[in-house]
């Protein structure tokens, strides 16, 4: 017997051991609550498919606007209240300086505003998604912040499944059709006099050195009790770059773990590191099983090619048992996230009826199976990175941190013949001949940031 086997043996008897079996159980809890948390998700946006549905049979043919199809009467649309739409630009090194200041810029909104729409520069809103946020604000006038999140079009690169993997747990909390305690920076309706009169320290917050607009102001919601909701209707369409390589993948990770290291008082530190932990407990614990099933189904087949008896070995096929469970409990995971993705598109494409309309066709499965570990395997790596770097480069400038706040920002030297360096997710293709990125590996990027690791921090004194 080759010293292969006996380690692949030993390492399946191991991995029946009473820890391991925990870890391998909590693997397939973690895959059941994702499942769960998609299919309540997915209750909640199918409710408001049905009620589009029950609009349009009772001769309702612009529900996609609003459900009460006298709201479109002049008389009802001429006292609606005025909202300052704010769209700062993204994925130019030149503007991203300004991108996490952009709120705090309100000043020059119309003095009649009553609210402030705050937008990426590449969501796609749909033709009714203003007016929905505005109506829950004016019906429910406690609300701090109105938000809503992306449905990630994949477009066919490992990079992007792996985007579109990142977003999916998170897109539970944001279809609860109510109230949540999750906040995307690239949707945000707010009350205009809360910025004009700095209530809750909105404004001295974001221009305190806060890297993060969302995570800022979430932080302020929380420390308040302040109420932020998210229609069933906020769901906007993101189709990912179609040249969207591992490269800008982890540049992409690198900058939503490094928002954690970013906060206000003391009590947004301990939820951060509390999220800080948990994601990355959560993550690693997500992955193992996998490893251990790979372990498991090596060691029998390598135990029934070779025709080994249990006299020669001690061997267990208990480790299948596991296995066989760990592939019901993903099925079941992703059979949920495929039911969720497939009712978001049927509502975009109802929300949006003279879009061109999406489809699930072009999703590989397989791709986002293979998503799901990678991206869970690395996300631990990159809060680790970002939590002793307390820096990122991201667009060509260097942000660091020091004490939760932006100390200092450095633009990165760049040659005139170069083009602007392209940071956005979204599928757009703005270069030229000029300034096209490299097609380096994952690998090569991930080099170059650990190069960086131990790099002097720079701060301002």
């Amino acid at each position: 017997m080759s010293s292969l086997d006996l380690l692949l043996f030993s390492l399946s008897r191991a991995f029946c051991s009473p820890i391991a079996v925990f870890f391998q159980i909590q693997g397939c809890l973690i895959c059941l609550t994702l499942a769960l948390g998609w299919a309540c998700a997915a209750y909640v946006r199918n409710r408001e498919i049905k009620q589009m549905k029950d609009c349009m049979k009772n001769g309702n043919s612009f529900s996609f606007l609003c459900h009460d199809i006298n709201e479109l009467e002049h008389s009802y649309q001429v006292d609606l209240p005025r909202v300052t739409v704010i769209m700062p630009l993204k994925g130019f090194g030149e503007h991203n300086l300004h991108n996490w200041r952009s709120q705090v810029g309100v000043e020059t909104m119309h003095k009649d505003s009553k609210y402030v729409l705050f937008l990426d520069d590449d969501v796609r809103l749909h033709p009714g998604s203003i007016g929905a946020l505005t109506r829950e604000m004016e019906k429910t006038p406690e609300i701090f912040i109105q938000t809503g999140y992306p449905l990630d079009l994949p477009s066919g690169s490992l990079g992007s499944y792996c985007i579109y993997e990142y977003h999916m747990p998170c897109s539970m909390g944001f279809a609860t059709g109510g109230k949540t305690f999750f906040l995307w920076g690239g949707c945000m309706m707010m009350h205009a006099d809360d910025f004009r009169q700095d209530r809750y320290g909105v404004v001295s917050g974001l221009k305190d050195g806060g890297y993060s607009d969302d995570m800022t102001l979430a932080a302020i919601s929380g420390a308040h009790k302040r109420l932020i909701t998210s229609p069933p209707v906020a769901v906007f369409p993101h189709p990912l770059a179609s040249d969207l390589n591992f490269g800008r993948y982890w540049n992409y990770l690198r900058k939503q773990t490094f928002v954690l290291e970013s906060y206000l008082t003391n009590v947004n530190w301990v939820m951060n590191r509390a999220l800080f932990t948990t994601h990355c407990y959560l993550s690693w614990g997500f992955v193992a099983p996998y490893f251990m099933a790979m372990i498991h189904v090596a060691a029998a087949l390598r135990f029934y090619y070779k025709g080994f008896s249990p006299e020669e070995i001690a061997y267990t096929s208990g480790g299948l048992s596991l296995v066989t469970f760990l592939a019901i409990c993903t099925l079941v995971e992703l059979l949920s996230m495929w039911n969720l993705t497939r009712i978001e598109v049927q509502l975009c494409n109802m929300l949006s009826p003279e879009a061109p309309q999406l489809s699930l066709a072009s999703y590989n499965w397989c791709l986002v199976f293979i998503a799901m570990l990678v991206d869970n395997f690395l996300y631990p790596v990159s809060a680790f990175r970002s939590h002793f770097s307390q820096s990122i480069n991201w667009s060509g400038i260097r942000y660091y941190l020091k004490d939760g706040k932006i100390s200092k920002i450095e633009r990165t030297p760049r040659s005139k013949d170069m083009g602007p360096v392209f940071t956005d997710l979204g599928g757009k293709h703005l270069y030229g001949k000029k300034g096209l990125p490299t097609r380096g590996s994952f690998l090569s990027s991930l080099s170059r940031s650990l190069a960086q690791w131990h790099q002097p921090k720079k701060f301002d004194n």
